[in-house]
């Protein structure tokens, strides 16, 4: 049996086939090769299209069964995993109503603020573990109020991966995670928030029936079979946010484990058996990919939205294009510090760590008779870095206390350079390991659909590719004091 992996990120689809039996990668492939873009119709805003992410569903698949060399006919079960608190809206026909607003869209920052006053702050942390702040439920007031025509049109709420699900099934669900990940979930009583219900004067029937991650989420149609050459009825097994399944992925299911990504955003991603929350809102709790009402599984998640996006900003920019083998050999010529220049690397939406401000990406510290190219790009990842430790102090700060980190070697991680400083500014071993989001994905599927026991009899044999100790790893406390003291200004 093989199972189907569907990763809908925010810059590319990636789809994966694994052997259920041997656990191995068949196929991984990308679409399209260049990333997708974010729209911006003002600034603040981010949206995209959720036909155009089908589009490129359909396509990458097509694209795995070319590459595979297997058959699509074995494939028994697929598993979606999906950019997190993005806002899909359809009418009754389930044809979407407007662009999604996609997770790192900011123009709900202050309806958020509203429902966390009207319902009361203590009350959102004790309930929901977080404030509505520019999560999905906000997202979705802020279309009540401003687009009063398109909100009455409005017959289902779907976040992305609800989305694919129906293309490829016609059937609509959702899950505590995907719920908690829009501040739509009470984790004290275990449903759906009446509270926020009830302030943004939202109606339960837009939502779908709640199950667990891993359960049937609908079959894939005749016609959907048919068009992506797949055996009808086989089911959607397995759905869940990217961040819940790159933890997954990893291993990182039980209490005191811990998952990093860097992708288009950063993300460090702890497991709690505890409804943890931070008083300020500026790390976030969500149910992970196993919790239930019996067992607390929280996913206690620090999120920087301008990390990958920076990188390939500057590689457009700056960098005219040049691959990122070439970035980063630019960036490893140059010794660590990078020589007093500075990146404070925001300016992809609102902030939470840093209060839901937007300070924009910024540099200082140049001195145009001697930084180059390979400065930029070093004090860029070494930026992220400074800022990935920066929101794992707040993590310290409620009681979370990582002695190791597991990350999969991809995006960022693939530099050397930003490997370790990452290590250096957090002073936390990082074990890599050959993951990615559209593999966890499939395995999630057959965790779902019964082939696997349990979490760990889906991800046995793991094996580990390094681990980086900070003892390892340049000294760069001191440069981190001077990021920090620039980033204190712009805050003050």
């Amino acid at each position: 049996m093989l199972l189907l992996g569907i990763d809908v990120g925010t810059s590319s689809i990636k789809v994966s086939v694994v052997d259920a039996a041997t656990r191995q990668q068949l196929v991984t492939v990308q679409y399209p090769d260049s990333e997708t873009p974010i729209s911006s119709p003002q600034p603040g805003w981010a949206e995209q299209d959720p036909d155009t992410w089908w589009h490129h569903v359909q396509a990458a698949v097509l694209k795995a069964h070319a590459k595979g060399g297997y058959q699509p006919s074995d494939i028994g079960a697929i598993g979606i995993a999906y950019q997190m608190h993005g806002l899909v809206i359809t009418d009754r026909e389930y044809s979407v109503l407007r662009p999604s607003i996609i997770w790192c869209d900011s123009r709900a920052v202050a309806t958020g603020e509203k429902a966390n006053t009207a319902i009361g702050p203590g009350y959102c942390l004790q309930h929901f573990l977080n404030s509505p702040g520019n999560f999905t439920a906000s997202k979705l007031g802020w279309v009540k109020e401003n687009e009063k025509n398109v909100y009455s049109e409005i017959a289902h709420v779907m976040l992305p991966g609800d989305y694919i699900a129906y293309r490829l099934t016609g059937a609509v669900t959702t899950t505590p995670s995907s719920l908690s990940e829009g501040v739509f979930w009470n984790f004290t009583r275990h449903e759906l928030s009446g509270e926020i219900l009830n302030h943004f004067g939202f109606d339960t029937a837009l939502f779908a029936p709640t199950q667990n991650v891993f359960s049937e989420h609908g079959r894939v149609n005749s016609q959907v079979a048919t068009a992506l050459q797949l055996k009808p009825g086989i089911p959607v097994s397995y759905k869940a946010g990217d961040q819940p399944n790159n933890a997954l992925s990893l291993g990182v299911t039980e209490p005191g484990e811990v998952a990093a990504t860097a992708g288009t955003s950063g993300v460090i991603y702890a497991v709690s058996d505890q409804l943890t929350f931070d008083p300020q809102s500026r790390v976030n709790s969500f149910a992970h990919v196993n919790h239930s009402r019996e067992k607390t599984r929280t996913g206690v998640l620090l999120c920087i939205n301008g990390t990958g996006i920076l990188y390939n900003w500057a590689k457009r920019i700056i960098g005219a294009n040049a691959d990122y083998a070439a970035l980063n050999a630019m960036s490893n010529s140059v010794k660590p510090g990078s020589e007093g220049v500075r990146v404070l690397p925001f300016g992809n939406g609102a902030e939470r760590m840093l209060g839901n401000r937007q300070t924009g990406a910024q540099f200082s510290g140049i001195d145009l008779n001697h930084h180059g190219q390979g400065h930029l790009f070093r004090a860029i990842q070494e930026g992220i870095a400074f800022a990935f430790r920066y929101g794992l102090d707040i993590m310290r700060e409620n009681g979370l206390q990582p002695t190791a980190i597991r990350a999969g070697r991809a995006n960022l991680f693939q530099s050397d350079v930003f490997l370790e400083s990452f290590v250096a500014a957090t002073g936390v071993p990082v074990t890599l390991y050959p993951s990615d989001g559209s593999v966890g994905a499939a395995l999630g599927a057959g965790i779902g659909c019964g082939y696997y026991s349990s979490e760990r009899d889906a991800f046995a044999g793991r094996q580990p590719l390094a681990t980086v100790h900070p003892d390892q790893c340049p000294d760069l406390e001191g440069p981190y004091y001077e990021w920090l003291n620039l980033l204190n200004k712009q805050l003050s």
